[in-house]
């Protein structure tokens, strides 16, 4: 029932919570399509998330729209001799819970000022949401014209695989975006404790989806869903 809620919820733009699994991060986050996220949007997630801001982008958008992971950026710079930045390179045994993390460019749109306003991030990413749809529409974008780098939304690109590759708040997000039937560009913000230091409880994510009317969706009632 909460899944078909959450689906629901984001054919019509509206936020969500979304909580990975005990056995990985254990963190639930707050996730709403990119194309429909306002500056109240922003506030929310960096007043009630606390975590990071990011935009998670379907593989294949990732790939049309040339953005790498930012790991082999990393590769790639330093083989051209910037050798100090070899020692930078995530190693195996780094990230506890997965292989390579799916971070990508951090950006902002041509148009913001300073990039960090809730005004400011809800343009860049509701740029972005529209870059991805029009090139899963077959469309020819160059994302420099609209976007430059360093800025202040983090990119995040999906495993090709999707869920059979890794099991991601990135790639859960866009495997509902994908049975959701919208475009596949998803914002998310994990939810911190700042009493604890650490994530919040699946617990408190729960009463603040009661409290707040919002869906609340686990990992594992995802994992049926395959899309190349």
């Amino acid at each position: 029932m909460n899944f078909e809620k959450a689906i629901e919820a984001i054919r019509h733009g509206k936020m969500i919570l979304l909580y990975d699994a005990e056995d990985r991060e254990g963190e639930t986050d707050l996730v709403i399509p990119a194309l429909s996220v306002t500056p109240s949007d922003v506030a929310r997630m960096r007043r009630d998330g606390g975590g990071l801001i990011c935009v998670s982008i379907y593989g294949k958008a990732a790939d049309k729209l040339g953005l790498p992971f930012f790991s082999d950026i990393l590769k790639s710079v330093s083989l051209n001799g910037h050798k100090s930045l070899r020692t930078l390179i995530e190693k195996k045994g780094d990230i506890p819970y997965d292989a390579r993390s799916s971070f990508s460019l951090w950006v902002n749109h041509r148009d913001t000022f300073t990039g960090i306003t809730d005004n400011d991030r809800a343009l860049t990413i509701n740029r972005i949401g529209e870059t991805v749809d029009k090139v899963m529409k077959g469309k020819n974008i160059d994302f420099g014209e609209e976007f430059r780098s360093p800025g202040h939304v983090a990119l995040l690109r999906a495993a090709s695989g999707l869920l059979e590759e890794r099991r991601g708040q990135t790639e859960l997000s866009i495997v509902l975006a994908l049975v959701a039937g919208i475009s596949p560009s998803m914002v998310v913000c994990e939810m911190l404790d700042d009493r604890t230091g650490k994530a919040l409880s699946k617990e408190d994510a729960k009463r603040y989806s009661m409290n707040h009317n919002m869906p609340f969706v686990e990992g594992k009632d995802i994992q049926g869903f395959r899309f190349q």
